[in-house]
């Protein structure tokens, strides 16, 4: 019986995982060091109130159980070595994983520049940990303002660095939820500030103009200071200095600047990576030494048929996933495997509250309350199916 491993359960690991459980005489193992499946671009929306931990998270154990595939298991492990030759895993629990086709699928990072000072402190929203800490943090200090406020009003202000899609939506997201919360409230202590600072002449590089119109009009609507071909120099105590020569203070800071793969891809000493440490692949998605190895989602380098660098994000993963799936069990069973040409369907972008701006297909442009209605019904699409596992899953293991 055939083992195939997939080392990471996001996105990109549940797409492949979906093709690869239609063969039931395989041996699939899913391995991750969490327990659970973040539902990443949900997690401004538990920042902000306005969802719970559950809402954000897919539990890996019960979906497995779910697929009702008798050789499918999920292993909650954190992978220290990948011995490509002997077809090995180690792991820091000391178990070893053997396998015969191997899926990478272990994400990226938030990279910190190392040569700026200080930016260690900073915030990290990828990781739902680190969020869920940075949500306390930030509720806390809003407790203590209100306890203050009779007899002093401090001011709170949070830099998002980086104005991507990640920064863009954090800070329309902590904008909109400072807003009603003192407005519900009638709170006199209301001067809770943010701003965006971006190292490019504006917010949303590579977007159409028309998407970064409307999130600019929407983001100053919603009173966050923009600032522009700024970078940031270092974080000092309570002090963002900047590149322009100004300092501005800080209660916290978000860092959206850039990503890099997770470490496991260094676990693979000869295998091509690009400068942010992403496996390249070929058209199959297999790395160019091993054809049994595979790499999907954020961890790999994907182009499409133009040869066209694809960006790291939800559309992506779903596709190479898919495709990584139907190729490995192409593979196994002697069969021409299938070339992966991503095409990206659209973005929508989360602009506080029920507002949204989004590109579809590259041919239409909405915003407001129906581009919101679309975001919601494109992740409810994702989930909803998912939810239906983890449910057979959850009644199994009760049954167990």
């Amino acid at each position: 019986m055939k083992r195939v491993v997939i080392i990471g359960g996001g996105y990109a690991g549940i797409y492949a995982l979906r093709e690869l459980v239609k063969n039931k005489n395989i041996k699939i193992t899913l391995i991750d060091k969490h327990t659970y499946h973040n539902l990443q671009p949900e997690v401004y929306d538990l920042i902000a109130n306005k969802s719970n931990f559950a809402d954000v998270t897919i539990d890996l154990t019960t979906l497995c159980l779910g697929f009702n595939h008798d050789h499918l298991e999920f292993k909650n492990l954190k992978v220290r070595k990948i011995d490509q030759h002997k077809q090995k895993i180690f792991t820091e629990e000391e178990e070893i994983v053997e396998y015969d086709y191997l899926i990478m699928a272990a994400g990226t990072r938030t990279y910190f520049p190392p040569q700026i000072p200080g930016l260690n402190s900073a915030d990290d929203i990828k990781k739902l940990h680190r969020a869920i800490t940075f949500k306390q943090h930030f509720e806390s200090q809003l407790f203590q303002k209100i306890k203050d406020e009779a007899r002093q009003c401090a001011d709170t202000h949070i830099v998002v660095v980086g104005a991507g899609l990640s920064g863009v939506e954090i800070a329309a997201e902590m904008a909109y939820y400072s807003n009603k919360f003192f407005e519900r409230g009638n709170f006199s202590c209301d001067n809770l500030k943010i701003s965006l600072v971006s190292s490019s002449s504006a917010i949303l590089p590579g977007l159409k103009q028309d998407l970064i119109n409307i999130s600019q009009k929407r983001l100053k609507s919603l009173g966050i200071n923009i600032i522009t071909n700024t970078k940031l120099q270092s974080v000092e105590d309570g002090y963002c200095v900047l590149s322009n020569g100004t300092k501005i203070h800080h209660s916290f800071v978000i860092f959206t600047g850039g990503i890099e793969a997770s470490t496991i891809s260094s676990e693979l000493d000869d295998v091509e990576r690009n400068g942010r440490g992403q496996l390249i692949v070929n058209e199959h998605l297999q790395t160019e030494k091993h054809q049994n190895i595979f790499a999907i989602g954020d961890i790999a380098e994907i182009k499409n048929k133009d040869g066209e660098l694809m960006p790291p994000n939800v559309t992506i993963a779903r596709i190479s996933g898919t495709c990584a799936g139907k190729n490995v069990l192409k593979l196994i069973d002697g069969k021409p495997m299938g070339v992966c040409d991503p095409k990206l369907d659209g973005i929508l972008i989360a602009l506080g509250g029920k507002y949204a701006a989004g590109d579809i297909y590259g041919m239409l442009t909405v915003s407001g309350r129906l581009a919101y209605e679309i975001k919601k019904y494109v992740f409810s699409s994702y989930r909803k199916p998912l939810i239906k596992l983890i449910k057979k899953g959850y009644n199994k293991l009760r049954r167990m």
